[in-house]
């Protein structure tokens, strides 16, 4: 949408010459045209994926414009064009209408300024919005742990699928009934080739889905135990710096950081990006330097044979590189409290994904911590619930909760912060559907009706697996550098050099990120370590 005409056929040729055997591309010379014929598209059931307006025109400016296109077509993305000048107007609009991009004219050539960056909205937009007959289909119910499972391994391999309860949904149970199942064996999963699979495990899921679950080579330069932020950058940095390269993922890639809604503190994107966007990018990047990503492998133990090492899977089988960076991240700590064990994962949850909030819609949701991973949450949340309450332990949320969550949360009309409060107990026949909060001051208990309750309380490092060459504090964290001489359980270092920064007491295998001690706990900070290791591995194998 541009009034100027010469302007506007310019970028319609561009756009046209790039996309238009994909997309249909329209124009319009006013804002009124414009939402007119969105108007008309929308009668039509036809998506929009992306409008592009030029921000100085004359009776509505471009943002007037978007804003309206935000109401009309939410799902749509949003391009500015705009001058110099206007660079604080764009940057307000990221804050006021989740304005996707701005960029300034002119865009020649379009092949270095415009394309790359319509490229990255329209591969957003088709990831959120795949073809219907490329959609696999999940039947279960609400409060089934095992159906809570399969979805979040889906979502967070990025595999697109459609939820049927078949509580609630005619059309669940009535493809349940055509699969020949029961109740009893949700969840079912309807893939679009092969036979429908029952109450599957990840491996399994991953198997039918054609995700790769077993390493290629016989040796690797470099095992990356972990596809976290600190894992998929030491992936890319590695396997683009011609190290062989292969990284083994438990779950999913992107850790923690994966199912943050929105990361806006995280260098060059001004709008912020969702954990899940940062992880399908990072991802694709290793892939394109020849990294390998081993999904859905839990890593049982290690060892040490010769010049090499082994990282030992679950059922048997190894992989074996002349490097390991362990690199898995932290866990949310489980909750303490009377009744927690019996409900499962039956409303009550640890960290959420970001589509999760969808299935509150109108609901009351509780959050359980004080840090940036519960903020995000919050204001995710509170988007589709009726209500969100924060519970926090302490006096105030400065201590651990970057400034721009605060304001965002005490600026959002249907979050409420209860400071020195925490769950004290947990009740529900067969789900969750009552809290006794207790207020750690004055010691009052008040019962409240809930059905969901998500949990982003400490770290918890999974590394027992690693044996006991490995130093490790008594938390579990590891020791790298000169933090591991002398610490107790260390043993003594085998070599004539000192340890590099991020080496652990074996040498060459080095950690980074959250599972290291006195890290960060930061994306960026995990990426840089990440980066970091593979400068570090480069210097050991040339000593070996």
């Amino acid at each position: 949408m541009d009034d100027d005409p010469v302007v506007a056929q310019a970028i319609v040729r561009d756009l046209r010459g790039r996309y238009g055997a994909d997309y249909r591309v329209m124009s319009a010379s006013s804002g009124a045209a414009a939402l007119e014929m969105l108007h008309e598209l929308a009668l039509r059931d036809r998506s929009v994926a992306l409008v592009v307006s030029d921000q100085r025109m004359p009776e509505m400016t471009g943002i007037e414009m978007l804003a309206q296109v935000r109401q009309l077509s939410p799902e749509s993305k949003l391009l500015l064009l705009t001058a110099y000048a206007d660079t604080d107007v764009a940057i307000r609009a990221i804050n006021d209408i989740a304005l996707d991009y701005y960029m300034f004219k002119p865009w020649d050539p379009p092949q270095e300024q415009l394309y790359p960056v319509v490229d990255g909205l329209l591969d957003d937009w088709a990831t959120e919005h795949p073809a219907e007959s490329s959609v696999i289909r999940v039947l279960g119910h609400r409060w089934s742990q095992a159906s809570y499972e399969v979805k979040t391994f889906l979502a967070r391999n990025h595999v697109p699928y459609r939820w049927l309860d078949v509580e609630r949904d005619e059309e669940g149970r009535r493809l349940l009934e055509l699969a020949g199942r029961t109740v009893d064996d949700l969840p079912v999963v309807l893939v679009t080739e092969g036979d429908s699979l029952v109450a599957p495990t990840n491996r399994e899921l991953a198997d039918a889905l054609g995700l790769r679950t077993r390493a290629e080579q016989p040796l690797y330069d470099l095992c990356i135990v972990g596809a976290g932020p600190a894992g998929l950058a030491a992936a890319v940095y590695a396997a683009s710096e011609g190290l062989s390269t292969v990284v083994v993922e438990r779950d999913a890639p992107g850790g923690q950081a994966a199912q943050s809604a929105s990361i806006e503190n995280y260098l060059g994107f001004p709008k912020g990006l969702s954990g899940a966007d940062l992880t399908h990018r990072a991802v694709a990047q290793a892939a394109r330097f020849g990294a390998e990503t081993v999904l859905a492998s839990d890593v049982t133990g290690f060892e040490e044979r010769g010049p090499v090492r082994a990282v030992l899977l679950e059922g048997g089988g190894s992989i074996e590189a002349r490097a390991v960076l362990i690199a898995t991240g932290v866990s949310y700590r489980r909750l303490e409290a009377p009744g927690i064990e019996e409900l499962g994962l039956k409303g009550v949850y640890y960290g959420a994904s970001a589509n999760e909030a969808l299935q509150c819609e109108g609901e009351d949701v509780y959050v359980v911590g004080a840090a940036n991973s519960a903020g995000q949450a919050v204001l995710n949340f509170a988007r589709y619930a009726k209500r969100v309450v924060l519970l926090v332990r302490g006096t105030s949320l400065e201590a651990s909760m970057s400034r721009y969550l605060i304001d965002r949360i005490r600026d959002t009309p249907n979050v409420d912060v209860r400071l020195h409060t925490e769950v004290g107990a947990v009740a529900g026949d067969g789900h969750l559907e009552r809290l006794t909060l207790v207020d750690r001051g004055s010691g009052d208990r008040e019962e409240v009706s809930a059905s969901w309750l998500f949990v982003f309380i400490g770290a918890s490092p999974r590394t027992d697996w690693v044996g006991d060459k490995v130093a490790r504090d008594d938390k579990g964290f590891l020791l790298t550098g000169n933090e591991m001489l002398g610490a107790p359980g260390a043993g003594s270092w085998p070599l004539p050099r000192s340890p590099y920064s991020l080496e652990t007491s074996v040498p060459g295998v080095f950690a980074a990120g959250d599972v290291r001690l006195d890290s960060m706990k930061r994306v960026a900070s995990a990426v840089g370590e990440g980066a970091m290791a593979v400068h570090l591995v480069h210097r050991y194998l040339a000593t070996i």
